[in-house]
Formats: structure tokens, C-alpha cells, sequence
């Protein structure tokens, strides 16, 4: 007795998936080149503005050339928001000040190296 198998159904269905997988490959890549492109057309929006406007937002040129020298595939916006959002930290946290309040007297901080070595 032999037994009938059926073969092409099977491979027509991996087949099948396997075009499809590929599809949804180049469909991602392309869905990425075409958000590489449009981000960094805002970056070079980004550049033309002055000087004044880009210290509002919190950027300044040297960030724009860095954001702009990365690779294509890689996001500029997404460096100039790590920037934006350090100087916006910095700016908000208070500084440590040089010298301590007592009793209404300035005392000089006490954890820094001394001057002059004996």
C-alpha cells in the first residue's frame, strides 16, 4: 500500500508566506527610508533658522552639524532632542554653590583639594 501525500498545497502555502514575509520586509525598510528622509528635511529646516530662534528651542549649531554628519539611515531629530532636553535639564537643576550658609556666615566648602601641597 502507498500512501498519496498531498505536496503542492503545502508548498504553495510556504511559498505563499514566505513572499509575504518578504513584502512586509521591503514595506518596512521603505516605511524607514521615507521617515529618514522626512526627519531630516525638519533638520535642515532646522538649520536655516538664526541663531537666536535655535537657542529658544534649545539647540545650538554645533548640535545641527552633529545631528547632520550621522549616517543617513540614522534619526537627527532624535539627537537634537537628547540635547534639547540635557540643556533643559541642566538649566532646571539647581547648582551646587561654592560655599555653605552658617549662622549667616559664608563657610568655604570643606571637600575640595587644598591650593598648595607641602
Amino acid at each position: 500500500m502507498s500512501a498519496n501525500f498531498p505536496v503542492l498545497p503545502v508548498a504553495g502555502s510556504t511559498l505563499l508566506r514566505a513572499f509575504a514575509s518578504l513584502l512586509a520586509l521591503v514595506t518596512a525598510w521603505l516605511r524607514q527610508i521615507a521617515r529618514a528622509r522626512r526627519n531630516r528635511r525638519e533638520a535642515y529646516k532646522l538649520a536655516k533658522l538664526d541663531r537666536n530662534i535655535l537657542s529658544d528651542i534649545g539647540i545650538t549649531r554645533s548640535d545641527l552639524n552633529d545631528a547632520l554628519s550621522a549616517p543617513f539611515w540614522d534619526d537627527p531629530t532624535a539627537l537634537l532632542r537628547e540635547r534639547a532636553l540635557e540643556r533643559r535639564l541642566y538649566r532646571a537643576s539647581p547648582q551646587p554653590s561654592r560655599s555653605r550658609v552658617e549662622n549667616g556666615f559664608h563657610r568655604p566648602r570643606i571637600d575640595r583639594q587644598a591650593r598648595h601641597t607641602i
